[in-house]
């Protein structure tokens, strides 16, 4: 005989049924292998309900007390929502502090509410470590780290080509306050040099800072002589402090700034059409990162919260001491407000339906000198020096040579290093169709070169060396 595989209703009935016709419930639950209990409950079931009173009922409790309410889960998703690198902690503190939703959510409670919605990947809880000794200074402007992190990147509007452009970062050791987010084209040191400059103007002077050991910091690995960094520090009593090769963890509190800066802004920033477009939005993150989001090593606190700069009394009095090739404006106190709108009169589209440029011809562009008289132009550095800063270069480039003239002046006149797409893309950023080149200098007429001084203190001009200064090196 075949067997049949009963259904767990049919074997509940033909109980009820066996009990019915007058057998024990003790035997019937005997057969079984349950308890008189359990049959007894099947055969009330059925009394009441029937078949369908010996299906399988859910055991899930009538209500919940401690469940969140609606309120509680769509504050949580939407502060997800709209950061979505915060982490449970960082949301529930949020909600608590708004005091939007009662009763307010625990950690945990925030953490399934984003599990449920599918707002975050559920992971393997980590055993918190209990041998690591966190080190911290005791009060703002003792130390600062700084470092370099890539991962900023810009697009050629005409080419577009991709390029990486790198930021300056440095945070206060006491507060996690970031004192430097500076976008920068290429990290040099005079860029860093620059950046850092900055801060000290805006901040004041810590007692020390705490780099890596990257050349833009310290010469420790190469010839050992002292590197523009090491001079501001020297110049303006700040101890510079070098961590051990192969350390990472001894800036750690700039490391872990690069993490959150990676997985908040830059990972999902795209690309920018320009320094200035990628610096504002830095500008924006970092103004929220110091002053509004909170802090889980710092008890939730902001950076803002604990961080205090220089007393302005103190540092106009003690000053800044900063090369004369890194002068800088002093920054303003208060971020500057938004521009009101203005009305201006049409214009081209392109400078080129006014005056067509031929390609590969001759073109026109001016250029401000910054403040540290180093003009960059397509890739190439032009030094006119501090003192020009602030005046307006006027270029006439082309494939063969390149003209600097202020005031209709010509000042310098150096080989073209441009190409034809080069001139191109100066054209399209606001350059016009050259006019003849500039009269060529008169017999017996000054005019003036620059040139690097060697370590001997020698430089070349004319096919011979002439003797400057030793001390005049580099």
């Amino acid at each position: 005989m075949a067997l049949v595989e009963l259904s767990v209703v049919e074997q509940r009935y033909r109980a009820v049924l066996a009990v019915l016709a007058g057998a024990t419930v003790t035997e019937v639950a005997a057969s079984l292998g349950v308890s008189r209990q359990t049959v007894s409950g099947w055969k009330s079931r059925y009394e009441a309900s029937g078949l369908a009173g010996l299906a399988d009922r859910s055991r899930r409790p009538a209500s919940c007390p401690h469940q969140a309410s609606a309120e509680v889960e769509t504050a949580v998703c939407e502060l997800r929502r709209k950061h979505p690198r915060w982490g449970p902690r960082r949301i529930a503190f949020v909600v608590e502090r708004s005091g939007a939703v009662t009763p307010v959510p625990s950690r945990m409670t925030v953490y399934r509410i984003l599990v449920r919605h599918g707002l975050i990947e559920p992971g393997v809880r980590r055993r918190k470590r209990s041998d690591y000794k966190r080190w911290q200074r005791d009060r703002p402007m003792q130390l600062w780290q700084m470092d370099i992190v890539g991962g900023v990147m810009l697009v050629d509007p005409v080419t577009g080509e991709l390029t990486e452009a790198k930021v300056v970062t440095g945070v206060d050791d006491h507060s996690r306050y970031c004192v430097i987010a500076q976008v920068v084209e290429r990290a040099t040191g005079r860029a860093v040099c620059a950046a850092f400059a900055g801060a000290l103007q805006r901040f004041g002077v810590p007692e020390e800072v705490l780099t890596d050991n990257g050349k833009q910091f310290t010469d420790r690995f190469g010839h050992g002589g002292e590197v523009l960094f090491d001079r501001i520090c020297r110049e303006n009593g700040i101890a510079h402090r070098l961590t051990q090769p192969a350390s990472p963890t001894t800036t750690g509190k700039v490391e872990r700034f690069h993490q959150t800066l990676r997985r908040e802004l830059l990972d999902d920033c795209g690309v920018f059409e320009s320094v200035e477009d990628a610096q504002a939005a830095l500008d924006r993150w970092v103004e929220e990162y110091n002053s509004i989001r909170p802090h889980q090593a710092l008890d939730m606190q902001s950076p803002a919260d604990r961080f205090t700069p220089v007393p302005d009394g103190e540092r106009d009095m003690l000053g800044v001491r900063v090369p004369g090739m890194l002068a800088v404006v002093p920054p303003q106190r208060t971020p500057p407000a938004d521009p009101e709108p203005v009305d201006v009169p049409p214009v081209p589209a392109v400078l080129s339906e006014l005056v067509p440029v031929e390609a590969g011809g001759p073109v026109e562009f001016e250029r401000v000198v910054p403040a540290s008289g180093n003009l960059q132009v397509a890739g190439k550095q032009f030094w006119l020096g501090p003192s020009r800063s602030g005046l307006t270069v006027t270029f006439w480039a082309d494939t063969s040579v390149i003209h600097l003239l202020i005031a209709g002046t010509r000042i310098k006149t150096v080989r073209s290093h441009l190409s034809v797409a080069d001139l191109g893309r100066l054209a399209a950023r606001g350059g016009r169709a050259a006019g003849p080149p500039p009269l060529p200098t008169g017999d017996g007429v000054a005019f003036e070169v620059d040139r690097v001084v060697n370590n001997s203190g020698l430089v070349g001009l004319g096919g011979h060396q002439v003797l400057a200064a030793e001390i005049l090196g580099g």
